[in-house]
This record gives structure tokens, C-alpha cells and sequence, in this order.
């Protein structure tokens, strides 16, 4: 099959891009064929932020966590590891298209870096800008103004070497004061309704289907192709690896994959919805999950990855599949028109590796409704706290009957070859009271469940340790004390401890 163009909004108008391998990336095309220059690359792996890009879709196929700025889905992403091909039918905005055509006025998101001296050696502006450039579209959009903390959240993928990150932040406060600047969106939407994108797209090995009856059907015909979500992952074996994927599957276009629904007493997640609009649906269920949301990833990585690719991935330090599993997921398989479902603890057999089949791939992901008296938590520890692979996770979840443990599931990820359940500590904990003495005897089992190992982000007894810590803080916030009893030292006499492991 000879090479099919890529078709996308760029710089005002439609662009047909030839992408050559189909693991070229995003950001490879802006700076070698565009000769847009402005979006660098920093780490080519997402972790610094000096390549996010904001790609804009029509609502209809865009990702539930996209913002929807007068009518058309804005989500910012790391070009460095999109793959051209799955621009197909989007638009693709970066700095070049801030500044505005008429007077060559500044954005305000750019104004304001200048008048706040938010740039230092200047190689991570725009990406800085692109990503304060996606809150004020989203902002403008409701009528509202973030808060600090919430432009700090905002800005958690972009990395500023020469720390300037008050300026950056001033700057994200004072955009809003100048002039409005709004994406004028009525082109966009008028050039992408032009594109067939509606039809299933291949080009050069790499296959876009774009209903799920389809990505089946192929998935059995070739069971051998690599599936591809979000890149998070697979980006970074090409570019630091030099992989080859051999032919791809893109699900990226499939919108039944991308529906979070509840149903059946379940909260049903698309294999394809994103880690942002997953962690969403997840800490609206159960609020105690939002920093676990916040801290997983960025927003470009949170926008492009997505929990069912997360979840396949099989990761023993992914932070997804400890808090799933402490929840009582289940995780639906399909080959053809034949679907299967499995206890998300019975899914992995070993490291990297999993019980899907030939032909067969992540349809979903089910949790089921909770009780009122299921209490969970998710403890997230890494050498740095915002957008940081972790040392160790933690997915904790305890039901009780008055004051007796009736259900345990105490999930830890970074402290074996899997993400697993710690057997001997919920046993422990089941049928006994929830008290000082239960967690004391849940967290000497902990060192029978697992005998952790030493690697380059911590030492097999620090892992330990944080686990048995995260114990103890499960308990200190979940227990229920008698205001006349409390006595300020029986929390704070142990919290220190806690806090040095974590």
C-alpha cells in the first residue's frame, strides 16, 4: 500500500504530511519539514515539557478530559512522543501560532512572560507558554481564573532548569489582567469537518481503525502488531531505544473505547480513555484519590496516555494497577466478538507479562460501586514530587462493620516483580478490630509478603520501611477516635516517622 497523506490543521490551513516511518514524531516534523523551530526538544522522553503542543479535535472524538474551547477539544501533549500519523483529522497549534496575525501583538500568555521576566536561558519558554496557553483557552472558555496551586498543577511537566518557576507562575496570574486574546476557532472546526477522518486510516503499517467491531477484527488478523494508546511508553522506546514496532495499531481513533460510563453497579473505563479523564471519573467517586490523580504523571502525559495502555503495560512501579486493584477492578478482554473478564489481580503472571492472548487486547476496565464503608487511599512515593516514576505505590482499601475489619486489600506497587496483593498483612487485618495493634501485626506480615529489591530509586529496606509507613498513615487517617480521648501525641508522635520515609 503505497504511503496515504496525514491530513491536519496547521498554521491557518490543512496540511498533507507524508510521515515517512510511522513512529516519526510530532515534534521531528515541526523542526526538520515545518521548519517551526520555536517547540524544542529537551529529554525526547516527556519528562522536561520544552516540546508541549496542544492538539485540538472536533468533541465528538475527542477524550471525555478534553477541554472544549468554543466548540472544538483542546489537550496539550509532549510532541516529542506523538507519531505524525495520529494527527490524522486533528489540528496541531504551536508557538508560531500565538502571536496574533494583525498587529503582531503578543498573546497574553506571552506578554505576560516578558512583563514578569518569566524567562531565563529561554529553551523551555514555549513550551511553558504552550502549556499556559491551554489554560487560558480553557479558562477564557468557562469564564473563570485558576488559582495558584492550580496554575502550579498545570505547569508540573514543564521543567525549568534555571528555576524560575515563581516568575513562570506570576506570569500564569497576569495573562488574564491583559487583554483577551481568544482562540478564534470557527476556521479550525470549518478545516476538520472537511477531512475525511471518519474513515479508517493506514498508511505505511500503521492501521487506524475507527470502531471497535474493526479494531477486533484487525487485532485478529494481525495479533502481532503492536497496539498503540497514547505513546507514553512506546514513544520512549523509539527515541531512546531505536525500537521497531513492526506494523501498529492506532486506537487512538476508536470513540467507543474512549466513553467512561457508569452501568450494572460498575464504573465502566474505556481501554482508550485517558489517564486525565480516568483519574477524573476515579476522585469523583472517591475524592481521597485526587492527589494520586494530580501526582501520577503531567497533564501532556495524563491527556495522551491513557489507564487501559497503563494497566496492559503491566509496569511493576505503574501506579494505576495498585489503586484499581485495591478498588476490586476487573479488567475485559476481547478477541473477535468474544469478551472475557478477569480479577485485575489475576491478570499479571509475571514481570511484564500478562494473561492476554493471541489476538486479544484491553477492552475495559470495570470498578465496581463502592459501600459507604470502604475506605481508600493511594500513596504515591518518588525522589521527586511532581512527575516522578515511583519508588513505591500504594493502593489501600479497607471495609469495616463497626469498628472490625470485614474486607482488606492493601495493593502495593515498586516492591515486587508485579503489582500485587499483600496476602499475610490483609489477613492480619480481617476479622479484627481497626486499631493500633491490628496495623502493628499487619505491618511485621508485610516483610513476608515481600522481599523487595535494591535498584537506583531506592534501597530493598527503604521500600519496606515506606510500606509499613503507609500502613501506619492509612490508619491514622482512616481510623475512627473518640473527640474526648484524642491526645495530640498519639498522631504526631509517629507522623514524623512516616514523613521521613515519604
Amino acid at each position: 500500500m503505497s504511503p496515504r497523506p496525514i491530513r491536519f490543521y496547521h498554521r491557518g490551513q490543512l496540511v498533507d504530511a507524508v510521515a515517512g516511518a510511522p513512529t516519526r514524531t510530532i515534534l521531528d516534523w515541526l523542526r526538520e519539514d515545518a521548519r517551526c523551530t520555536g517547540t524544542k526538544e529537551g529529554c525526547n522522553e516527556g519528562d522536561c515539557g520544552a516540546c508541549v503542543v496542544v492538539v485540538g479535535e472536533l468533541p465528538e472524538h475527542a477524550d471525555p478530559a478534553s477541554a472544549v474551547v468554543r466548540g472544538l477539544a483542546l489537550k496539550p501533549v509532549n510532541a516529542c512522543l506523538q507519531f505524525v500519523p495520529t494527527l490524522h483529522g486533528k489540528a496541531l497549534f504551536t508557538i508560531e501560532d500565538l502571536r496574533a496575525t494583525n498587529a503582531g501583538r503578543l498573546h497574553p500568555a506571552q506578554q505576560a512572560m516578558v512583563e514578569c521576566h518569566g524567562s531565563q536561558c529561554g529553551f523551555c519558554t514555549p513550551g511553558f507558554v504552550m502549556s499556559l496557553w491551554s489554560t487560558y483557552e480553557r479558562h477564557q472558555a468557562c469564564g473563570t481564573r485558576p488559582t495558584r496551586q492550580q496554575l502550579a498543577d498545570d505547569l508540573s511537566g514543564n521543567l525549568c532548569r534555571c528555576t524560575g518557576y515563581r516568575p513562570i507562575l506570576d506570569a500564569g496570574q497576569r495573562m488574564f489582567d491583559l487583554p483577551s486574546m481568544p482562540l478564534d476557532t470557527a476556521p479550525v472546526i470549518a478545516a476538520l469537518r472537511g477531512i475525511d477522518a471518519d474513515t479508517a486510516f493506514a498508511s505505511g503499517g500503521f492501521h487506524a481503525p475507527h470502531t471497535l467491531n474493526a479494531l477486533a477484527a484487525l487485532r485478529e488478523q494481525l495479533p502481532q502488531a503492536r497496539l498503540l494508546a497514547g505513546a507514553t511508553d512506546i514513544g520512549v522506546w523509539v527515541n531512546k531505544q531505536f525500537k521497531s514496532l513492526g506494523d501498529i495499531i492506532y486506537i487512538g481513533d476508536v470513540d467507543e473505547l474512549k466513553r467512561i460510563e457508569a452501568r450494572d453497579g460498575e464504573l465502566h473505563i474505556g481501554a482508550g480513555a485517558s489517564l486525565e479523564a480516568a483519574w477524573a471519573a476515579l476522585a469523583k467517586r472517591h475524592p481521597t484519590l485526587t492527589d494520586m490523580w494530580l501526582r501520577f504523571a503531567s497533564p501532556p502525559i495524563r491527556h495522551s496516555g491513557t489507564m487501559g495502555g497503563n494497566v496492559a503495560n503491566g509496569s511493576p512501579i505503574g501506579d494505576s494497577a495498585p489503586v484499581l486493584m485495591a478498588l476490586g477492578a476487573q479488567i475485559e478482554l476481547r478477541r473477535g466478538s468474544q469478551v472475557r473478564r478477569m480479577p485485575l489481580s489475576g491478570f499479571y503472571v509475571g514481570y511484564m507479562t500478562n494473561r492476554l492472548e493471541s489476538g486479544e487486547f484491553v477492552q475495559g476496565i470495570a470498578v465496581p460501586d463502592a459501600s459507604s464503608e470502604l475506605h481508600v487511599r493511594a500513596y504515591k512515593i518518588s525522589k521527586r514530587f511532581d512527575s516522578d516514576i515511583s519508588a513505591v505505590g500504594a493502593g489501600l482499601a479497607i471495609e469495616l462493620d463497626g469498628d472490625i475489619v470485614k474486607q482488606a486489600r492493601l495493593v502495593f506497587g515498586g516492591m515486587a516483580a508485579i503489582v500485587k496483593h499483600a496476602v499475610r498483612a490483609e489477613a492480619a487485618l480481617i476479622g479484627r478490630p481497626w486499631t493500633q495493634a491490628s496495623v502493628d501485626a499487619a505491618k511485621a506480615a508485610l516483610a513476608l509478603d515481600f522481599t523487595p529489591l535494591t535498584d537506583l530509586r531506592a534501597s530493598a529496606g527503604y521500600r519496606l520501611r515506606v510500606a509499613q509507613n503507609l500502613l501506619q498513615r492509612f490508619w491514622l487517617e482512616t481510623r475512627r477516635v473518640d473527640p474526648l480521648s484524642i491526645q495530640a501525641t498519639s498522631v504526631w508522635s509517629v507522623m514524623p516517622h512516616v514523613l521521613a520515609s515519604g
